[in-house]
């Protein structure tokens, strides 16, 4: 999947590729037509960067239903010859996630779109689980036969079957199927069931990897196959470590955390630190001046991982460094650091926002950093991150910053964060905004009746409105 094409955070397809609850806003003043076309095109292309983490499916679904939008436009999008030839489950996620929404409302189309898509879409099994959750028995018992048919009746057809009974997110279809009935269908399910339980158990009986019987030198050979095969093991042969190694070998291990193969260096650096050897942070540091790309990243990473004083106080020391090592110096002092260290991560905060944009990954980080130690002066840069990144993560995050760092954050963002698509972010709005606006109150009014919202979000507005439903 290419990587979206994310529009000015002015305009309102920006706004609603971002989630921002100003997109939602926007769209219930501007033309109806334009408002429509920006939000199918953004159910069309998900803008997501990181689709495990961010949420659209719930905002996207919402603005429909306030838009009275038809659904036209995904229709043609699930059905199109594409379909057969891009099977990647990216393609048309999103959409059935807001079909699924809609459903959930009431929208019989977004069911009957479902359904359809179910027994002839590549990606049926997303439009499956979506289905399980929603729909009712004699619904589901109609799928049993058009699903089934994907998968021939022949060994490599049974097995492919077993394996999408074992792998599927919601069971409720096939454990319904698995009662029908119809034998022909009865029958099969419960087969692939019972195979993929079995296939279950023999992969738990075939573990792969070291064993605690093998030698540290082993465990480094290991580490270093796995590298030459293009796979990272370092941090699974530092777990083995721990079982094998015992305080003779420490001298091997300081050797190999020095001048060993990468996979070896990897593998010593990792379990070092979680020892907290006293001479871990030298090693670190000397991997960084001369060290493989990898070796510095596993480095730096073991160094994030360490929780000890000396590492705090190491950061301090590493903190004007302009390497790697510099920035996850500053990312220790964010995580635990004390008020004397905010200038130390404010710096670092502002120069990861300049160095590498408003989605930078090590923002998430700093950004709460920023939030824990309580720095006001952070105020304006967490703000442009807020406008301008386009993960609905960092900006959840970025809120929670600013309710801790702004004093205008109750009137200014946490109004619109009432309407973001990240519930975490809607839970923050709703112990912050100004009841002072009118749409404020509405807007509680409306998450606290809605059953799709979540009950996090539902407790923070009850700690907002009495009985009566009046703002407190």
């Amino acid at each position: 999947m290419f990587d979206p094409v994310i529009a000015p955070s002015g305009t309102l397809l920006g706004l609603l590729q971002r989630g921002r609850g100003d997109g939602t806003l926007h769209a219930l003043t501007a033309p109806r037509p334009e408002a429509l076309a920006a939000l199918n095109a953004c159910v069309l292309h998900d803008p997501r960067h990181d689709w495990q983490v961010e949420n659209r499916s719930l905002y996207y679904a919402r603005l429909y239903l306030d838009l009275n939008g038809e659904l036209d436009e995904i229709e043609a999008h699930l059905f199109d010859a594409e379909d057969i030839l891009d099977t990647d489950e990216s393609r048309t996620g999103l959409a059935l996630a807001v079909l699924g929404h809609l459903a959930s409302y009431g929208r019989r189309d977004a069911l009957a779109l479902l359904r359809r898509y179910a027994a002839h879409g590549s990606n049926w099994a997303w439009a499956l689980d979506e289905l399980a959750l929603r729909d009712d028995d004699a619904g589901l018992r109609a799928l049993a036969a058009p699903v089934l048919a994907r998968f021939p009746a022949d060994p490599e057809g049974e097995a492919e079957l077993a394996a999408a009974v074992r792998d599927a997110f919601e069971p409720r279809p096939w454990r319904l199927w698995a009662e029908d009935p119809r034998s022909s269908i009865a029958t099969r399910v419960r087969g692939a069931q019972e195979a993929g339980s079995f296939d279950r158990w023999q992969r738990q009986m075939r573990p792969s990897g070291p064993r605690p019987g093998w030698s540290v030198r082993a465990v480094f050979e290991w580490a270093q196959q796995g590298i030459e095969r293009g796979a990272a093991l370092h941090v699974p042969a530092a777990r083995c470590l721990t079982a094998v190694a015992g305080p003779e070998d420490r001298p091997e291990i300081i050797d190999a955390a020095r001048h060993g193969d990468d996979g070896a260096r990897c593998t010593a650096l990792r379990y070092l630190a979680d020892s907290h050897d006293p001479d871990v942070l030298d090693l670190i540091e000397a991997a960084q001046a001369a060290g493989s790309r990898l070796v510095v990243d596993a480095a730096v990473d073991a160094f994030e991982r360490m929780r000890s004083v000396a590492a705090v106080e190491r950061a301090r020391r590493w903190a004007h460094r302009p390497d790697a090592l510099g920035q996850a110096a500053g990312r220790v002092l964010a995580c635990l650091g004390g008020v004397q260290d905010g200038e130390l991560v404010l710096g670092a905060l502002r120069e990861a926002v300049r160095g590498d944009g408003p989605d930078a990954p090590t923002l998430y980080t700093l950004v709460d950093g920023a939030g824990r130690l309580g720095i006001a002066c952070a105020a304006p840069v967490l703000r442009h991150v807020y406008r301008e990144t386009a993960s609905s993560h960092l900006r959840g995050r970025t809120a929670r910053a600013l309710a801790a760092t702004d004093p205008s954050f109750p009137a200014g963002f946490a109004v619109e964060c009432l309407w973001d698509c990240e519930e975490t972010t809607r839970e923050v709005a709703a112990r912050h905004a100004e009841t002072g606006d009118a749409r404020v109150v509405d807007q509680l009014r409306r998450l606290a009746a809605d059953p799709a919202e979540e009950a996090e979000v539902q407790t923070a507005v009850r700690s907002r409105i009495g009985p009566d439903t009046t703002a407190a």
